[in-house]
């Protein structure tokens, strides 16, 4: 009986000391706050690009994280990213005997606002030594700002979106019947998706590597998405007769096509993406002592 109760009394203070030490591990993490500048580069994949990481430019950013325990973080980010491609192909638009199939090609800036939910796979704690480094990743909603351009004859970069260079804001004949393409938003939505690794270098201070990639719910970040609107050689006006010469010109600089050939795929949506690293400073500090 004696031997009975003591097991019974072990169980219950293993039990006790169990419980005790989660509320210690609960409450000795503090919600904290911190800020961080990223660096990096961007690229972008749709109907003029297929591959990874092809033509990469400079991305930068400010992010502010909320992290609210050892699992889960909140953040808000602010990025500014630079797309381009040249059809699979670079090329000088000036000089037609380098010009690969049909020319197209495109650059725009992205500014991007965006709100995301991270988790670490591994728990994680600026300045205690027993979680500090974890893989992560992430999802959110983003609204960003795009403005694709594409360089003339002269060398002057234009603003594709305000041209219509696929026949948006005219009316245009196609087999017979009269289409109205509407021109596309320059905001749009996105989901973005990616993960990374988070390194504790101090109490205050990490380093994080991440990648994420950006599904947009447009075609247009490229200005390519559906067909050419002329010429239409069986009509007096070959091209559509609201459309104007610069229009004209950005749409098939080699003039190459005519009506109806399939300029993109608007049953593909672009996507872009970012790889880099954060520096990040907790603003909050965590008074020195043990940690669980």
């Amino acid at each position: 009986m004696i031997m009975k109760r003591f097991k019974l009394n072990i169980i219950a203070l293993l039990v006790i000391t169990l419980m005790f030490g989660f509320n210690i591990n609960a409450q000795q993490f503090k919600a904290n706050t911190e800020i961080g500048l990223l660096i990096g580069a961007s690229y972008y994949l749709g109907d003029l690009n297929t591959t990874h990481f092809n033509d990469p430019l400079v991305a930068s950013g400010l992010i502010i994280r909320k992290n609210i325990d050892k699992r889960f973080s909140y953040k808000a980010e602010v990025m500014y990213l630079n797309l381009r491609s040249y059809d699979n192909n670079p090329f000088d638009i000036r000089n037609p005997a380098t010009l690969k199939r049909e020319g197209l090609h495109f650059r725009s800036p992205v500014y991007e606002l965006s709100g995301q939910l991270e988790f670490n796979f591994l728990p994680y704690q600026l300045g205690n030594p027993l979680h500090t480094w974890t893989p992560f990743i992430y999802t959110g909603v983003s609204l960003f700002y795009f403005k694709p351009q594409g360089e003339d004859p002269t060398g002057q970069w234009r603003d594709l979106q305000e041209l219509g260079t696929e026949g948006q804001g005219t009316q245009t004949l196609f087999d017979g019947e009269i289409e109205t393409r509407k021109k596309y938003s320059l905001i749009q939505f996105a989901i973005p998706i990616g993960g990374g690794l988070k390194i504790a270098v101090s109490e205050s201070f990490n380093i994080i590597f991440e990648y994420g990639f950006r599904k947009t719910f447009t075609d247009y970040l490229d200005d390519v998405s559906t067909t050419y609107v002329g010429p239409n050689t069986t009509a007096a006006s070959p091209w559509p007769i609201d459309m104007s010469v610069d229009a004209i010109l950005m749409s098939d600089q080699t003039n190459s096509h005519k009506l109806g050939d399939q300029r993109g795929d608007p049953d593909k949506k672009d996507w872009y993406s970012f790889a880099g690293v954060t520096l990040s400073f907790k603003l909050n500090n965590e008074p020195k002592g043990c940690y669980p």
